[in-house]
């Protein structure tokens, strides 16, 4: 019994989808729930898993293919032997269709035989070929003699003529055989001047490729055009001071990550600290729907993550209730799936405010671009010893820029303002996480 392969519905918004790769061939035999082609949507990248164990049948979308949600890609047939009789019967196929082919060649051949020992047979015959070859190189010379020079004779006559060489016994038979060169110089230069339009040699160096975007890359470069077209984007810049954070890190790493079981990194730090400011500044934490504003009591911490293929941002769900360690191995599994394109559509769904680390790439300064629907955006950048002024004295300290990109609609410079420093604040002097100050 044949079972269909179709496409899954992925998400309200998801209706399209493209066929990454196909993880199975035609006539593979396959389990139950073994995954069989990977599907990349908006999204995220998704397997199908077999429904049944059996043989996979025929492959009606290739790689690279765009199929819309609820196609059919292909088919398994259910418990079924076909690889063993697909590889038997084919090339016994293959040998009778070999075997069966030359049979109305050889009768045409005998055919067109037939009928020159019938053309044969109508013409006179006078005596042996040996006898009649002279009589035949003096017809193909006259004949080449009359025609015009400009007509380049066929080179192989040419050829057979001058091989030959027959005894001259006349001036007539000399001229005839020191034209001979003139008949084939057109010949040679026709075939000179043939090669000369093709292309001498390809410059790799301007080669181009051309390839599709993938529906995540189409997605995330609609969403970005969009944020900067329907929103005011305003950008406001802090630096701070990591000392405090880096020791702290330093003192208690081992006995965290023996705890947690994860290492203890900058981002839970700034999860933590942005919470925080979002209580202070609830603007940043809601969105605009028509002629309203969404307020959230939640705190969906989305954090941006390069994947192989596109910018993808999982959100942290309610990450105000969840402890330092928690967050870290959030985002370590995000981290991994994410490259491994193993998150599922419903992980990218939602976030109320994001953070982006462009540090981790060498990044020094930039004015991030908000994810809509949301209304804010923080970018981390690369951490650098400095010298700065502290207490009157120029001392070294490693700092970093941060940078706030805000919906200017409903969020206003001032409290833009208020969020960056109380995020500075607290990630300059943590202890104001316990003590909630």
């Amino acid at each position: 019994m044949a079972i269909e392969i179709k496409i899954p519905s992925l998400g309200e918004s998801i209706t399209e989808v493209q066929i990454a790769s196909w993880l199975v061939k035609e006539g593979d035999s396959v389990t139950k729930d073994q995954n069989l082609v990977s599907i990349e949507s908006e999204k995220a990248t998704v397997e199908i898993a077999a429904p049944e164990a059996g043989v996979v049948g025929k492959i009606l979308k290739g790689n690279g293919s765009a199929a819309n949600v609820g196609d059919v890609i292909g088919s398994i047939e259910a418990g079924g032997e076909k690889p063993a009789d697909t590889k038997a019967e084919k090339p016994a196929e293959a040998k009778e269709e070999k075997t069966a082919a030359p049979a109305p060649e050889k009768k045409a051949a005998k055919k067109s035989s037939a009928e020159k020992s019938a053309t044969t047979a109508s013409a006179p015959v006078e005596k042996p070929a040996e006898k009649k070859e002279p009589a035949k190189e003096a017809e193909a010379k006259t004949t080449a003699s009359e025609k015009p020079a400009s007509e380049p004779a066929p080179s192989k006559p040419v050829k057979n003529e001058v091989a030959p060489q027959p005894v001259v016994e006349n001036e007539e038979e000399m001229t005839e055989e020191a034209s001979e060169p003139e008949v084939k110089a057109p010949v040679a230069k026709e075939t000179a001047s043939a090669p000369a339009q093709k292309p001498v040699s390809k410059d790799d160096s301007r080669r181009e490729e051309v390839k599709p975007m993938t529906p995540l890359r189409r997605t995330v470069a609609k969403r970005l055009v969009e944020a900067q077209h329907s929103m005011a984007i305003l950008s406001t810049f802090n630096e701070i001071d990591m000392s405090k954070v880096m020791a702290l890190r330093k003192q208690y790493q081992e006995a965290f990550q023996a705890k947690a079981g994860v290492k203890l990194g900058f981002m839970s730090f700034f999860v933590k600290a942005v919470i925080e400011a979002l209580k202070t500044v609830p603007q940043l934490n809601a969105e605009i729907r028509g002629n309203d504003i969404v307020y959230r009591h939640y705190y969906d911490i989305g954090v941006a993550i390069g994947a192989g293929k596109g910018l993808v941002v999982p959100p942290i769900r309610n990450a105000e209730k969840l402890s330092f360690g928690e967050i870290e191995k959030t985002i370590a599994d995000l981290g991994v799936r994410a490259k491994d394109n193993k998150l599922k559509p419903q992980e990218l769904e939602g976030g109320t405010f994001t953070i982006s680390n462009g540090g981790i790439y060498g990044s020094l300064l930039s004015t991030p671009i908000i994810n809509p629907p949301q209304s804010g955006i923080l970018g981390l950048h690369s951490i650098q010893e400095r010298p700065v002024a502290r207490d009157g004295q120029v001392v070294i300290r490693p700092m970093m820029y941060v940078a706030l990109s805000y919906d200017h609609r409903i969020v206003d410079g001032r409290e833009a303002v208020q969020f960056l420093v109380r995020v500075k604040d607290i990630i300059e002097d943590p202890t104001r996480l316990l003590l909630e100050i």
